[in-house]
């Protein structure tokens, strides 16, 4: 078995090293709401789309320090930010689109995230049953355990929280990934083979409908943690994708038993106007299920954005440049 060295620094934490949410919570003041307002309102004016913003067009001088405190923070610090006061309620929702891209845009190149090669996600229960892997399991309320997405950073914005539940969840990968090594090497060390991951009926026509893929692999001598159980169970569905193994399902539940542990977790209860910025590399995170109100405009309700960050590098090739659009 592989010698291997826990990780050191400041992407190691526990819940109670970060208890005080104001270590990790920034929020808007009245000029740079001011600045966004007035910005997305020119951006919209001037007929801008998601797909046609670019960075020119939403300069946002005055998050030039959050920015530079958010890259900090998601490049080598503790993987997360929480911004507070994102002005939702005082724009259009095609206006909020457009400043949220240009904050995006701040941080990295939006990616696809589904077979439209969407740009912005609507994470919100769309009402279908999820009868197969094609429906995605953030278009419904049911709850995700802890994983990880396809790019190197992850943001989410609050539009309208839930009538009940949908707490947002997140761990340190790599304090997870110290536990593993802790107590039990050899689980980790199956958890470094490459094991098979589902596509959602997402991939280009003649493409296989899964790929391989460790859970964790070194990037730059650090490992990265990459995990999407359900992704690998849904695999099994595919007759030539190798059965799981006894070890391969121990290390999977160990690795989820390990973040679901109070000890590892932080947890967020998202206000509208709240930006939760994270780095694949050093978080996993989660969402609890949850119920709406019958009134479709009080229904949970988050844009999420798939960064190719500017600043760093965390992600495996395979998943560089999101998921591509199906024509």
């Amino acid at each position: 078995m592989q010698q291997r060295s826990a990780v050191v620094g400041e992407s190691v934490w526990q819940a109670a090293d970060l208890a005080d949410p104001s270590v990790w919570t920034v929020e808007l003041d009245l000029r740079q709401r001011a600045e966004v307002i007035d910005q997305a309102c020119a951006a919209s004016r001037r007929g801008l789309t998601v797909e046609t913003v670019g960075p020119a067009d939403l300069p946002l001088s005055s998050l030039d320090g959050f920015v530079e405190q958010a890259v900090g923070a998601l490049r080598g610090g503790r993987g997360f930010v929480l911004l507070r006061g994102f002005p939702v309620s005082e724009l259009t929702p095609t206006q909020v689109e457009l400043a949220y891209l240009g904050l995006g845009l701040r941080l990295g190149i939006p990616v696809g995230q589904d077979k439209r090669a969407s740009l912005l996600g609507h994470v919100r229960d769309e009402r279908v049953p999820r009868t197969g892997p094609s429906v995605r399991l953030y278009q419904t309320n049911q709850r995700q355990d802890f994983h990880t997405d396809g790019s190197d950073i992850v943001g989410l914005l609050c539009l309208q929280r839930a009538a009940h539940g949908g707490e947002s969840r997140i761990a340190s990968a790599h304090a997870v990934y110290n536990e593993l090594l802790r107590t039990r090497p050899d689980l980790l060390e199956v958890l470094h083979e490459p094991l098979y991951w589902d596509r959602n009926d997402e991939q280009p026509a003649g493409e296989d409908p899964f790929f391989a893929l460790p859970p964790v692999f070194e990037i730059g001598g650090v490992p990265r943690v990459f995990y999407i159980g359900w992704y690998v169970r849904d695999a099994q569905r595919h007759p030539s994708v190798p059965r799981l193994t006894p070890a391969q399902l121990e290390a999977m539940a160990l690795l989820e038993t390990t973040a679901n542990d109070p000890r590892f977790y932080l947890e967020m209860d998202f206000q509208p106007g709240d930006v939760q910025l994270i780095s694949n590399a050093a978080i996993l995170h989660s969402r609890e299920a949850y119920q709406d109100a019958e009134d479709p405009s009080l229904r949970r309700h988050l844009l999420r954005l798939w960064l190719t960050a500017h600043a760093f590098t965390s992600v495996d090739e395979v998943l560089l440049g999101g998921i591509p659009a199906q024509h």
